[in-house]
């Protein structure tokens, strides 16, 4: 239990974090296509030998730039995606029939499997996520002016293209950090929810990241914990109070536009 909420908790840092830069350039969708890459390349690491978050790593890293770029044009954009995500949720059914593992092992890929995390795993957890902070840390200023105000970062002379692709990899390396917990269906729960919730409450991205983080620790904390108790899917509980923070703040800020 101690290692679930140790790795719950890196994991909603790091989610809450990205997470505002990933609503603010509209990846949400982009997001759940390297989900579901993510899970054909956690079954292809059980059938090879590996273990799921290795081959999710390969997966979506590799893939996350050239998603990007099939998905830059927004003419092609849902059409690129949609074909990408039908592609590896095939794969991901042939790798998992190949490598023969249970249902168990299937299971624990697609909904996440936190409360029998070993402390190697919360290890690895806690460097992947060392490396997408330090990253985005190191790219903030750029990547804050790009996100929120592309037109003039443009005009600033911003290289675009590259900060593009060194997020997309960044979020590729979240993708595969939040899995562990939620599953690689359900990893744009923790990318999306926190932040988009956020934004109704904080005016500035300092705010809004912090809010963020607050609200993603807040429904993984809450799900581990009854998980715990009920025997239940944590990422069903994390996924309900993902959705009524997200719901309350579409209520304030409704209440505060009638006011």
């Amino acid at each position: 239990m101690q290692n679930a909420f140790m790795a719950g908790t890196i994991i909603a840092i790091v989610s809450g974090v990205v997470g505002v830069f990933v609503v603010a350039r509209n990846m949400p969708f982009l997001t759940h296509t390297l989900s579901e890459i993510g899970f054909a390349g956690a079954a292809f690491g059980l059938f090879v030998g590996w273990t799921p978050l290795a081959g999710m790593l390969a997966f979506t890293t590799v893939s996350s730039v050239a998603v990007g770029q099939l998905s830059s044009k927004p003419s092609r954009r849902e059409s690129s995606i949609t074909s990408i995500s039908a592609l590896a949720i095939g794969l991901g059914i042939l790798f998992l029939s190949l490598s023969n593992q249970n249902a168990s092992s299937a299971t624990n890929i697609l909904f996440g499997s936190v409360i029998g995390i070993s402390r190697t795993e919360v290890v690895e957890v806690a460097v992947l996520a060392i490396v997408v902070l330090l990253v985005i840390l190191g790219l903030y200023r750029p990547l804050k002016f790009d996100s929120f105000d592309a037109v003039g970062a443009r005009v600033a002379g911003v290289h675009q293209t590259l900060l593009a692709s060194v997020f997309l990899i960044a979020l590729a390396f979240s993708v595969s950090v939040a899995a562990q917990i939620v599953g690689s269906l359900l990893i744009f729960i923790l990318l999306t929810l926190p932040a988009a919730a956020a934004k109704y409450f904080a005016h500035g991205v300092g705010s809004m990241i912090g809010l963020s983080i607050l609200f993603a620790l807040i429904g993984v904390w809450l799900g581990i914990a009854i998980s715990y108790w009920t025997n239940w899917p944590v990422s069903f509980f994390i996924a309900v109070i993902e959705v009524l923070i997200y719901f309350i703040g579409i209520g304030a800020n409704h209440l505060a536009a009638r006011n």
